[in-house]
């Protein structure tokens, strides 16, 4: 009995710090800065014009130097263009297609099959281009941590000037989100940054928002599915739950009389 005792109040305790406010890593200087993203809840849903503004962010921003390798072009058709923006968008790219007769590279405009054209071909390359540092995909990045979201959020938000007295290696960048504090990659994200033609705010802290909604939906695409699944069979669970108690009372109505 008293293991049983000390088992649930350990489980307990753990819980409390699960449901506590998440911390970032690193000093513990930051507290995740949570937001209230559309897809919270159960009838929660994208916002098809916010994943549109974000993807244009990841193009002008983050593909310089981060890939986005589980992406197809072909996806983008979920967030709201069309058939031939899609096409038209991966024509824009290059891909190498196998070799000729003479056994040089065939290249040919990206396809809607493509996955979303990589900054470099691979990873020496992109170390070389980074002082050493290895740029991540970005596919499950929103995924990667928990509260993912909020803390990709908290981190593009958080560069500021070292305090006194911390000691900040060459090449990094102070930032008290990311775990020690340095990260190899610099502020990118500055008011401005992108010009969105629905005249949404180009404010640092509404883009980051919306690069974030759209690296949620890269890692986790079909959450709306999921969730009206979820919901079409909980309403399904109702409405035989009700029958079978119908069923039940008519069966014992008859034996009690």
């Amino acid at each position: 009995m008293r293991k049983f005792l000390i088992a649930a109040f350990a489980a307990v305790g753990f819980s409390a710090l699960a449901s506590a406010p998440a911390m970032a890593s690193g000093g513990g200087e930051t507290l995740l800065e949570k937001q209230a993203w559309t897809w919270q809840g159960v009838f929660g849903h994208y916002d098809k014009p916010q994943l549109r503004r974000g993807l244009q962010v990841y193009r002008e921003v983050c593909a310089s130097c981060h890939s986005l390798n589980l992406v197809r072009y072909r996806n983008l058709t979920e967030i709201g263009l069309t058939e031939e923006e899609v096409k038209a968008y991966a024509a824009q790219f290059e891909y190498q297609d196998g070799f000729d007769d003479a056994g040089e590279p065939k290249i040919r405009p990206g396809l809607p099959a493509d996955p979303l054209k990589a900054p470099f071909s691979n990873e020496k390359a992109a170390r070389a281009a980074n002082g050493g540092a290895l740029p991540p995909d970005l596919s499950l990045m929103a995924k990667a941590r928990p509260n993912g979201p909020d803390y990709l959020y908290t981190l593009l938000t958080a560069y500021r000037d070292p305090p006194a007295g911390f000691h900040l290696m060459e090449g990094m960048n102070y930032n008290p989100a990311f775990p020690g504090n340095q990260i190899a990659m610099p502020q990118m994200i500055f008011d401005d940054s992108v010009t969105y033609a629905d005249g949404a705010s180009t404010e640092r802290h509404a883009i980051s928002r919306d690069v974030v909604a759209f690296l949620n939906w890269a890692a986790e695409p079909e959450l709306e599915a999921r969730k009206a699944l979820g919901l079409k069979v909980m309403i399904f669970l109702g409405v035989f739950t009700a029958l079978f108690y119908a069923l039940k009372r008519q069966i014992w109505k008859r034996i009690e009389h």
